[in-house]
């Protein structure tokens, strides 16, 4: 038995992008949110320092060691989902590249911050008057070092998949839109229900358009 000419299909090319919206922002949101908490934190630590080094010191925050440029673009991540969840067309097309362009650089930063942060302690050891090489102490990244890693790969898959889909992602109806938004235009039949086809009829509009 054929379909009706001019009758709207469920299926379509898009509709399996369409059904990786709602993971997809839950695992972009998500991970953001993980990377901005543990970027906040320390990820490389000598543990009682006062006593690894055998001298006096006013805190043990003194050795631990965190990349603000972490917690930045983590932050930047997480906006930029936010964004994506509410807007639509190019800006939201915009917004997910730079969603991707963050997860990226935190991945570099976490590169970053495994090579460089054990220097960084040592040139700290330096200025508290201590000799000792790093590689002789208990120092080492830490579990939200680890968490962040976790959460940038995610967030990098996340925002990778995003660009690749959001043309097809379905956006917020129109009764979001600000108040004064023009409502006129062409129906979009494949995407359309038939009550849509229906009352774009009524209103004087040809939905075939």
């Amino acid at each position: 038995m054929t379909e009706p000419e001019g009758a709207v299909s469920g299926a379509g090319p898009g509709r399996g992008k369409r059904s990786t919206f709602g993971p997809v922002v839950l695992l972009g949101l998500a991970s953001a949110a993980l990377a901005a908490v543990s970027g906040a934190k320390a990820w490389y630590v000598l543990p009682d320092a006062a006593e690894a080094l055998d001298i006096p010191i006013a805190s043990n925050e003194q050795f631990a060691l965190d990349m603000p440029l972490a917690g930045a673009l983590s932050l930047v991540l997480l906006a930029s989902w936010g964004v994506v969840l509410v807007t639509r067309g190019w800006v939201r097309r915009a917004v997910a590249g730079l969603a991707l362009a963050s997860s990226l650089g935190l991945a570099v930063t976490v590169v970053q911050g495994a090579r460089t942060l054990p220097d960084s302690l040592q040139d700290r050891l330096k200025e508290a008057g201590v000799a000792t090489p790093v590689d002789s102490l208990d120092a080492g990244l830490t579990g939200w070092f680890w968490a962040a890693a976790v959460a940038t790969l995610l967030s990098v898959v996340a925002a990778a998949v995003a660009v690749r889909d959001v043309p097809s992602w379905p956006t917020m109806g129109s009764r979001y839109d600000a108040p004064g938004a023009a409502k006129s235009g062409p129906v979009d039949v494949e995407r359309a229900r038939e009550s849509d086809l229906w009352k774009a009829i009524d209103e004087g509009h040809d939905p075939t358009l």
